[in-house]
């Protein structure tokens, strides 16, 4: 008597490779294949149509599961509150879906008896190593299988077997871009994207209205903070993922949040990613000037340092590591007295602070004024200070002589003399 076939989960997104992979798990390894599909705030993501797909295209169970708030909540808001974002360009959102889909695809696989889980990574990207390093942190008996870094087909391939199996998939030859979307961002690569040369077509965006056409007046938002996290737009407290989804709208239709960025890939290479982020930019941008009240100066440096740390790990897939787990626990503890309000003005593709207040301030206008009245600062105190903060380099000037980097200038200048 034969033994059942071994079952795999698929991390199934309803695209081509992922579409592919289902046929592909089962007639090439023989696994019987679930699909677990994490709702994350893509569009299209309509649960039936993707269920629909997967068990066509021969999967044994489809799962679909609304990660939407958790997904904001415990991977976006707390990337935000770090001030994280990947070479000070990307919002990360791809790369903060992965360990969430990959906690849901150890769960799924545990409940559904299987041994293996699986995704559809190519070997050239950075999602690979996600997926491959968290499902071990997480569930190391899981075997993991990639087969679009294991067979030997590119897209146009792709598309030919999907035809020739009849499994509905979304893309064509004529339609060559591949496309992830959360909430929190909207990545595109490949096709006419791969020349860094190449202006991104506006097909690409679906998002973001054109800056060059949007509305030049632009709109004006307030968005309130409590211990740096985004709680309230214009007054009226929001749900996490309504928030993202309505500052995704705002931003969005007057032409804030592309980037195009030519980033340093985990695996060695460079790659032209266009995204779209208009919720993650304009939050970035408010906390981050927030920030700039309620911060001490020693921690809003230090921070600014970690921030790079805790993006490379997230970029990296290493959100379950002890790093980014201490990490947190210090962007937690700066996060203490960042509450209040900031007004942004959106338009154009451009994103303004157009006011800022916290409960807890550093600001004293008494002390930052330069008008006489009203003036606290003791401007004498300054001398005293000024001597003891050049101490040491005037003791280095006196002993070992004053280090110049440049030689005696001869510039060209202009005189005049008082008669």
């Amino acid at each position: 008597m034969s033994a059942p076939p071994r079952r795999c989960v698929l991390a199934y997104s309803g695209g081509l490779d992922t579409s592919v992979a289902v046929r592909w798990l089962t007639e090439e390894l023989g696994f019987e294949v679930v699909t677990l599909t994490a709702d994350l705030g893509g569009e299209g993501r309509d649960a039936a149509t993707i269920t629909d797909r997967a068990l066509k295209a021969g999967a044994v169970a489809a799962h679909v599961v609304d990660a939407r708030r958790v997904f904001v909540e415990h991977f976006a808001f707390p990337t935000l509150a770090a001030g994280a974002l990947y070479e000070g360009v990307y919002p990360l959102a791809t790369a903060l879906a992965r360990p969430l889909i990959a906690k849901l695809l150890v769960d799924v696989a545990r409940e559904e008896g299987a041994v293996a889980v699986a995704h559809g990574c190519t070997g050239k990207g950075n999602d690979q190593v996600r997926f491959d390093v968290a499902t071990a942190a997480l569930a190391p008996e899981l075997e993991v299988v990639a087969p679009v870094r294991d067979w030997h087909m590119g897209r146009p391939q792709e598309i030919a077997y999907a035809a020739a199996h009849g499994i509905e998939v979304p893309a064509t030859v004529d339609s060559p871009y591949s496309v992830d979307a959360n909430l929190w961002g909207r990545s595109v690569e490949c096709g006419p994207l791969e020349n860094p040369w190449t202006a991104p077509p506006e097909e690409v965006y679906e998002w973001t209205a054109d800056p060059a056409t949007a509305d030049a007046t632009g709109e004006e938002v307030a968005i309130s903070f409590e211990h740096g996290i985004p709680v309230s737009v214009d007054g009226e407290p929001l749900a996490a993922e309504e928030l993202v989804r309505r500052l995704n709208t705002l931003a969005g239709r007057n032409g804030v949040g592309r980037l195009d960025h030519v980033e340093n890939r985990l695996v060695g290479i460079k790659s032209r990613e266009v995204y779209e982020a208009p919720a993650a930019v304009i939050l970035h941008t408010a906390h981050a000037a927030l920030e700039t009240l309620a911060l001490p100066r020693d921690v809003a440096h230090l921070k600014l340092q970690l921030a790079a740390e805790w993006a490379r790990l997230v970029y990296d897939g290493l959100w379950f590591g002890a790093l980014r787990s201490a990490l947190a626990a210090f962007v937690l503890s700066t996060q203490e007295h960042v509450g209040g309000e900031v007004r942004v003005r959106c338009a154009r593709g451009l994103v303004s602070v157009t006011g800022r207040r916290a409960e807890h301030s550093l600001y004293s206008t008494a002390l930052a004024t330069y008008d006489r009245e009203g003036n606290v600062f003791d401007h004498t105190a300054a001398r005293g200070f000024i001597e003891l903060f050049g101490l040491s380099l005037r003791t280095q000037a006196r002993v070992q002589g004053a280090l110049e980097d440049l030689p005696p200038l001869s510039l060209p200048r202009q005189v005049r003399r008082a008669p």
